[in-house]
């Protein structure tokens, strides 16, 4: 047998060898020794994540946890329940994941065979043509409008071009905060494909929901089309991005699939406790929720002052800047050398970009003030 370095490529899928591997945020820890700065010293507005972290009862209830030792209840019984109540769909309905990524990883594998089309609208999220790949599916783009918007026409084209089988968007979409009206998404689930439907980000947006251009969360509408899953995530929401907990709304004819093949002990116990005792302090989460938008609010504002950003409209905890006249890229190293974090894009539709998640209200002093300096 030879050494696993000088096995033949005969042993890994081709697709697989071709692929290009997702590219995740650095660790906190590595960044906070690279940049010889401990982790209090850093302003970490490069991942989405709430920087409130997680409510004082989450805290209080993973201390109290007794059963660590005990594999989990694989199928979440508790914590489905409790998200029923809080989204008011049936627990029949609904699956919890180790973040919604594992989600998007389950649905793909129980509907695409080698070959099946799979349409994504970029510039959005990195895990959908990932997830494509790694299931051997064939991934087609069709482009979002220079606004963000989603080009309608061409995606009831390519589906039928393409006869594709699933659909996904995101909405807010990541990385850009805009969201899709109803009329548009009505439209797409007319289309003979499934559609999956990753909401995030969309606790942000609700907050809005009293004013003109308001969202609603659409997992209820997994009542009224069956060719629609609906995800969520407690990562943004609830400060539990480090714990891995989400879960979706799908139609009653996919679960009994997805239940066969999920891995059995998924939501690991302590993901659990955290998942339920933060529903039982939601007042805890909206605060946050409002504060982290109105951070997002004043830092939209200011940034509309800062000669060199363009700052896009955003529903989002996050908004995406075009950098004019300047390298993104060594605005991004220039932030990192004062201790601040953010994310760098540079791809068809974010050419030369930077998002700055929103943060707390000394988080978005200390960018402002480094982004006029700079």
């Amino acid at each position: 047998m030879k050494k696993e370095d000088e096995l033949p490529n005969g042993f890994i899928r081709p697709d697989i060898i071709a692929m290009k591997p997702y590219t995740p945020i650095v660790p906190f820890e590595v960044l906070s020794a690279r940049l010889g700065r401990t982790p209090d010293e850093i302003v970490k507005l490069d991942a989405n994540e709430n920087p409130y972290g997680p409510s004082p009862q989450v805290l209080a209830a993973l201390a109290a946890g007794k059963f660590f030792h005990i594999y989990p209840d694989p199928e979440a019984n508790e914590l489905r329940e409790a998200l029923s109540y809080y989204v008011g769909v049936p627990k029949e309905r609904l699956m919890a994941g180790a973040g919604a990524d594992e989600l998007i990883d389950v649905v793909l594998r129980a509907v695409l065979s080698p070959g099946d089309v799979v349409i994504d609208c970029p510039p959005s999220f990195g895990m959908y043509p990932f997830s494509t790949d790694v299931n051997a599916g064939e991934y087609v783009s069709v482009p979002r409008n220079d606004d963000f918007s989603l080009d309608v026409a061409g995606i009831e084209t390519a589906v039928t071009q393409h006869r594709a089988k699933l659909l996904i968007l995101c909405s807010p979409n990541n990385p850009d905060g805009s969201v899709i009206d109803d009329e548009a998404l009505r439209r797409l689930l007319a289309l003979p494909v499934l559609v999956l439907l990753d909401e995030a980000y969309a606790d942000f947006a609700e907050v809005d929901a009293s004013a003109a251009e308001g969202y609603h969360s659409h997992i209820h509408w997994t009542l009224e089309y069956d060719n629609l899953v609906v995800l969520r995530t407690f990562s943004k929401l609830a400060g539990l991005a480090g714990l891995r907990v989400g879960y979706g709304a799908f139609p009653k004819w996919l679960l009994p699939h997805l239940w066969k093949i999920k891995q059995p002990y998924n939501v690991n116990v302590a993901a659990s406790i955290a998942a339920l005792a933060a529903l039982s302090d939601p007042a805890w989460m909206q605060e946050k929720v409002r504060l982290l938008v109105a951070e997002r609010n004043r830092m939209s504002t200011a940034l509309q002052e800062i000669g060199y950003l363009e700052p896009y409209p955003s529903m989002a905890n996050f908004i995406l800047c075009k950098v004019n006249g300047r390298s993104a890229h060594q605005l991004k190293l220039d932030l990192e050398q004062e201790g601040i974090l953010v994310r760098y894009f540079n791809k068809p539709g974010l050419d030369n970009c930077i998002r700055i998640s929103a943060g707390r209200q000394r988080d978005t002093d200390r960018l402002l003030k480094a982004l006029s300096a700079l």
